[in-house]
This record gives C-alpha cells, sequence and structure tokens, in this order.
C-alpha cells in the first residue's frame, strides 16, 4: 500500500487529529473500540467487557472490508453487525501486522472523513 516512513508520517497526524480531539493519545485498542462504536451507531453509557471486545472484532471486520477479506452479512434486532470471513489473513510477523491494521486504519478515517 504506503512505503513505512509514509505510513509512519500518516499515522503521527492521525494520533495528532486524535489527541485533538480527545485530550490524549489513544492506542490501537482505543481506536479500533472508538471505530466499533462508530460503526454500530449507537453509545452506550456502559459497555460490558464481552461488548467491549465485540466492538473492537467488528472495528477489525470493517476495516478489512475493502481488502476483502470480510464481507457485511447483516444486522442483528439489536444493530449489532455481523461479517463473514472471505479469506484467510495473510501470514505476517508482528510488525507487519501492525503496519496493515494501522494502513487499514487511516484508510477508514480518509473514507470516512473523521
Amino acid at each position: 500500500m504506503f512505503n513505512n516512513d509514509d505510513l509512519q508520517v500518516r499515522w503521527w497526524t492521525l494520533e495528532a487529529k486524535l489527541v485533538e480531539r480527545f485530550g490524549k493519545k489513544p492506542d490501537m485498542e482505543t481506536i479500533l473500540f472508538l471505530i466499533g462504536i462508530q460503526e454500530l451507531g449507537t453509545v452506550a453509557e456502559r459497555f460490558t467487557k464481552e461488548q467491549k471486545q465485540d466492538l473492537m472484532h467488528i472495528a477489525v471486520c470493517r476495516l478489512l472490508v475493502p481488502s476483502g477479506y470480510y464481507e457485511l452479512t447483516d444486522t442483528d434486532p439489536d444493530g449489532w453487525p455481523h461479517y463473514k470471513q472471505l479469506k484467510p489473513m495473510p501470514d505476517l510477523n508482528p510488525f507487519e501486522q501492525e503496519a496493515f491494521l494501522k494502513d487499514h486504519v487511516l484508510l477508514y478515517f480518509e473514507e470516512n472523513e473523521i
């Protein structure tokens, strides 16, 4: 997608925007949680630990839709989206996994103008 230097600069730019908006630098889990809430479209006063994990899973699935790894299959009566995996995830080392996910997060924020 992009070279690592460009990816890092774009990531720092996103982090700066998030710091400006939320007052502190979020880690990857927090970013996934925020994307999950965005995709759910509902903010609860409190989410259970299981719901937080589900929100992060929703985020990962949604992030990987443009690359053809997942597709949205339906939304349950409570409004929670459900995805189907279309192809196996690439075999990446931890550094490559982080870059892969960061690139998809950046694409999501660009597409959604958040």
